[in-house]
């Protein structure tokens, strides 16, 4: 059996997750908690268990919160309607990332890349646990940016680029840029390497937005790009950059 723990602080949600358990008889639900307050104290007093869903938003903070405060071997798979942690979730021992609503097929799914990283004794290392899940890493396609008081999606395939001014790092789309809560270096890990390259310190571009490639006898490398005007390839990513273009 595969011992389950659920954190979520919306009864329907954490009801409708319970439910969808239930078909998959090695499931062992164990406890099911609603906030930090509440993880941190069951995980400071019980055995922890093999797999842990967990949503991450919750009413007395993030469930980070939990497993930074109490660290823990577990499998976790995160439940959120949004993926703008993903690259604090693979930090700490996710190995999914379920975005709400969650749909049947993906949550068995989670469950068989579950089995596919257990060996027959269970003895997982902490070592073992972040080389297998930066193995099968999930790309960020989307990102929850703030606008005023308002929040809103933007899918990473219409951000032209991310770039970085000011020690703010801002996502460019065609109509206008805002600012984000990543560093050009996380972003690297968590966008789609066949989209997005790192050309400089400052830019991070998606080449569905170059419009026109100039090079020189000195190495240089301009793109002409929208909506900016000109982006420079730094020299020691030149020849990076030309191998990125083909792959």
């Amino acid at each position: 059996m595969i011992r389950t723990v659920i954190i979520e602080d919306e009864k329907p949600a954490s009801r409708k997750l319970e439910r969808m358990l239930s078909i998959f008889t090695e499931i062992q639900l164990v406890a099911k908690l609603e906030s930090v307050e509440e993880g941190i104290a069951w995980f400071s007093e019980n055995e922890h268990p093999q797999l842990i869903f967990s949503d991450i938003v919750l009413g007395d903070g993030l469930s980070f919160d939990i497993f930074e405060k109490i660290p823990t071997k577990s499998f976790i798979i995160y439940t959120t309607a949004f993926d703008q942690y993903t690259l604090k979730a693979f930090k700490l021992n996710s190995i999914d990332y379920l975005l709400k609503p969650i749909l049947e097929e993906d949550l068995a799914g989670a469950i068989e890349k579950y089995k596919s990283f257990i060996p027959s004794d269970n003895a997982v290392s902490s070592q073992e646990i972040k080389q297998l899940i930066k193995k099968d890493k999930s790309t960020l396609s989307r990102i929850l940016v703030k606008i005023g008081y308002n929040l809103k999606i933007v899918q990473t395939h219409e951000v032209s680029c991310f770039y970085s001014e000011n020690k703010i790092v801002y996502l460019q789309t065609q109509e206008r840029n805002y600012p984000s809560d990543f560093t050009l270096d996380e972003l690297e890990e968590v966008l789609d390497e066949k989209k997005f390259f790192r050309v400089n310190r400052q830019f991070i571009i998606n080449s569905d937005f170059i419009k026109n490639i100039h090079t020189s006898p000195n190495y240089k490398v301009d793109l002409e790009f929208q909506p900016q005007e000109e982006i420079t390839v730094s020299r020691d990513r030149v020849k990076d950059f030309k191998d990125w273009l083909v792959c």
